[in-house]
């Protein structure tokens, strides 16, 4: 039992609101049940709800058990059914522990200003049976296309992300430039540095010695051509810069295709959108072994290599080695 002195400051008040707000979890229904069996007692006597509250009175309650939390009801994200079938469309992949999505170009992964579409936003249609709502575990620009992985649980996240941060998956970028870089073969070395412009940023090269330079690595390779005025490129980027695989091929002095923030190389019947797509990603599965996954091309990059001839090979089917 839990006794109450009642002074001064709550004379006159009705013993159900000082008990309502004196004991937590007592509800208006408990509180009836109580003083109808004397289970609550004033001065010792049975009362009702109304008694009003004298300076000197003693109130005793029996303890009350704190209320248990309603379980939360996962909410139910409704989507356009034609934006949820787009969504269903883009998984190419998927397992016990992750999903794989081919990401169109100009959907965002998360939220920002003015972005009101995203992947992020879209996660609880993935949801499925599964207790826990799956979690972005790495980005691609938004208008870049290609292989998006999406894990279905924290455990498994943490997992994937280590193996990005730790550099323990290899990435292939495909990439159609306005020219063709010499050697047809090589790395890029080159500190790229984050310069702010309002209310967007760039990727600006810079020097070893600069302390706010960051390392970044990129391999390339030259796939096909169109004499020396456009390419197909394979990009494999060594670590992960805010728009690396962009700012070093403009530092290469051949833009990528429709890239208006590097370089702005646009042509007459070339679609006026970014060509860069993440064609492959081999990872340590989180469950063990290696996985490898390849994404297809958008339309509009295939719609520029067929105008140039250039082969467009189907993506390979999913790989899982133990």
């Amino acid at each position: 039992m839990k006794e109450f002195l009642i002074d001064d400051s709550a004379a006159d008040q009705r013993l159900d609101r000082y008990l309502r707000r004196e004991v937590p979890g007592l509800t208006q229904g408990v509180l009836q049940k109580l003083l109808r069996t004397g289970k609550i007692r004033l001065n010792g006597a049975k009362t009702e709800a109304n008694a009003r509250l004298q300076a000197g009175d003693t109130l005793t309650v029996p303890e009350i058990a704190p209320p248990k939390e309603a379980p939360k009801q996962r909410q139910i994200v409704k989507m356009d059914p034609e934006r949820l079938k787009a969504l269903k469309a883009m998984i190419i992949y998927e397992d016990d522990a992750l999903i794989a999505l081919n990401k169109p170009a100009g959907l965002a992964v998360q939220g920002g200003s003015g972005i009101n579409v995203h992947v992020d936003g879209m996660l609880d249609a993935l949801q499925g049976d599964n207790p826990e709502r799956p979690k972005l575990v790495h980005r691609i620009d938004r208008d870049t296309s290609g292989l998006l992985l999406i894990a279905k649980s924290g455990k498994m996240a943490t997992k994937l992300t280590a193996a990005f941060k730790g550099r323990d998956v290899e990435k292939t970028y495909w990439a159609l430039l306005a020219g063709v870089p010499e050697p047809f073969e090589g790395r890029i070395d080159l500190p790229l540095k984050r310069q702010d412009l309002g209310t967007t940023s760039r990727a600006e090269p810079t020097t070893r010695k600069d302390k706010d330079g960051q390392k970044a690595i990129t391999d390339y390779r030259v796939l096909d051509r169109a004499a020396m005025r456009f390419c197909l490129i394979e990009l494999k980027p060594h670590t992960g810069r805010m728009h690396q695989l962009r700012a070093h091929c403009l530092a290469l002095g051949t833009p990528i295709m429709g890239d208006e923030a590097y370089g702005g190389a646009f042509a007459e019947h070339f679609a006026p959108q970014l060509h860069l797509h993440a064609r492959r990603l081999t990872i340590s599965h989180p469950t063990g072994g290696t996985l490898t996954l390849e994404a297809e091309l958008p339309e509009h990059m295939r719609a520029s290599f067929k105008y140039l001839g250039f082969a467009t090979p189907p993506a390979a089917k999913p790989v899982r080695r133990a």
